[in-house]
């Protein structure tokens, strides 16, 4: 008799062929240039992760800036700076435009170089020469003047705190004409040199006069302007009664060292402020931010406030989509997985584990489709029980902390086949780094994965897999396919491009083609 582990059969078509090794060393499939950029720019910043240096993405991302379109560059950068919220990868992709594309870099430079923040990183990549360039050139500098000529006094005051560049480094380097009096003192004051003081927006004078003792009224100004000063609790009230949602969210701590949370109007204020669902949806907060924020408060952090993030957070998941039939989401929560989801970067690790987006994921989609089922796994399936009725924050606390081990990305699938279960839907939240289950001649073959899915596929035809991946490593354990979805990033635009995936007959490109409809 023939062996059948090696001619065993298969119903439907066998899986193609793995064509890649992953950075873990175990066999993958490799996407294609517009999906890698992709999924790059939706999760990488420039750090280094588990498996990659940052220098190593830093080339990888110009290799295939190089195999793709111009056009696609640009959608790519629009698409992951405001659906995705990225920093990092958006202005550097701007920053290649200037190179391949100046016009196209042109045509977007205002949406994707939409802050401060993100004017400061593009002016920085411009000038390390990473993009074979160390200086602005005349265009960008055009485009940069416009920017600053394009805000108010208020915004180009409020936008100079940071460094490295500073705003007033920018001013400096591209010498940008003042339309108005207000405008050319406040650059002078910027820059440090003679100005007419009484000219200054009516913003810095009050700070002046606050610096200067000569007021004791406290200037509504961004706070990392007044830590410096010696605040007592009475200002610090103030900082905290005028503060923004996302400042509020990161200051928690800060106002209990202070005293602000010993005043039970000031926590009643700060809680209405955490939980209001506009501002919520205005500040572009990522939920794990959320969870973040309430895994670090302090003991001493009121349950008022606590309890306004998790509702917080239930707003940001708001774009979870309600999934037909029988649902399965697999959490990856293998070793890598408990790396910073941002990369490492020396001195400003972010706390936030792939993990811990993993579960918050999870967590969310069985909150919206309770029938759902969640199974963890790393080298094989981990028993967990979940409570839907449970907040997301709660039951994404319980996923994150379960023990670690391998990464074997089959393993749930086949918990499925053993239990001949009936499918319509799988969600993976993975780095895909699986290793465990690829066997000597695998290459030849499909990974364990595709296989696996093929048996889920003979019972279950009309089921659908969606790949979620939160690491920039550009394979993939699932090929797109008719039926399969691969998506990077750890937004809430996640979310809305699964909901789109579930309601449409789409294609093998559907992420891609998502990306190629915005508008440049």
């Amino acid at each position: 008799m023939a062996n059948k582990t090696l001619f065993n059969s298969f119903r439907g078509p066998r899986p193609q062929a793995t064509d890649t090794v992953n950075e873990a060393g175990g066999t993958a499939y490799a996407m294609t240039p517009e999906q890698m950029l992709a999924q790059y720019a939706a999760t990488g910043c420039m750090n280094s992760t588990f498996y990659a240096s940052a220098e190593d993405q830093l080339d990888t991302v110009l290799d295939l800036c190089g195999a793709v379109s111009p056009e696609f560059i640009a959608r790519v950068a629009l698409y992951c700076r405001r659906e995705g919220h990225m920093k990092d990868l958006p202005a550097f992709l701007c920053a290649v435009l200037s190179v391949v594309s100046p016009g196209l870099m042109a045509e977007v430079f205002d949406r994707v170089i939409d802050s401060p923040k993100m004017l400061r990183n593009f002016v920085q990549i411009m000038r390390s020469g990473a993009v074979a360039r160390k200086s602005l050139g005349s265009l960008p500098k055009r485009m940069v003047r416009q920017w600053l000529e394009s805000r108010s006094d208020e915004a180009i005051f409020f936008g100079s705190v940071g460094s490295d560049p500073s705003l007033a480094d920018i001013v400096k380097m591209v010498h940008p004409k003042p339309a108005s009096q207000s405008r050319e003192a406040l650059y002078g004051y910027l820059l440090g040199r003679d100005h007419d003081a009484s000219m200054l927006p009516d913003i810095v004078r009050k700070y002046e006069a606050y610096k200067a003792g000569e007021s004791s009224d406290v200037p509504n100004v961004p706070f990392q302007m007044l830590t410096s000063l010696p605040l007592d609790k009475a200002a610090w009230k103030e900082i905290a009664r005028n503060g923004s949602w996302q400042m509020t969210r990161m200051n928690l701590n800060t106002f209990v060292r202070h005293g602000v949370l010993e005043d039970s109007k000031m926590v009643k204020l700060i809680a209405k402020r955490l939980a209001d669902a506009e501002q919520v949806r205005r500040s572009r907060a990522f939920p794990y931010q959320l969870l973040t924020a309430y895994m670090m408060a302090s003991s001493e952090v009121p349950r008022q406030i606590l309890r306004a993030l998790e509702l917080a957070l239930e707003v940001s998941v708001q774009n979870v989509p309600e999934l037909p039939g029988k649902t399965f989401v697999f959490v990856d929560v293998s070793g890598s997985m408990h790396s910073p989801v941002t990369g490492y970067r020396k001195g400003s690790t972010s706390a936030v584990r792939c993990v811990d987006v993993a579960a918050l994921v999870a967590a969310a989609v069985l909150r919206k489709n309770p029938d759902a089922e969640v199974i963890p796994f790393h080298d094989e399936v981990v028993r967990t029980r979940l409570n839907p009725r449970d907040t997301v924050m709660t039951n994404a606390e319980k996923l994150a902390s379960l023990p670690a081990g391998g990464t074997d990305c089959s393993a749930p699938m086949a918990e499925l086949n053993r239990r001949k279960s009936e499918v319509d839907t799988v969600i993976y939240v993975s780095d895909n780094q699986s290793w465990i289950d690829t066997s000597q001649g695998s290459w030849r073959r499909g990974t364990e994965t595709m296989n696996e899915w093929t048996q889920v596929k003979a019972r279950s035809p009309k089921a659908r897999m969606v790949c979620i991946d939160v690491q920039p490593y550009g394979s993939t354990q699932a090929p797109n396919r008719q039926e399969i979805l691969n998506v990077g990033g750890f937004s809430d635009a996640v979310f809305k491009v699964i909901s789109q995936f579930a309601r449409s007959d789409s294609g093998t490109q559907h992420w891609v083609d998502l990306i190629n409809e915005q508008v440049i």
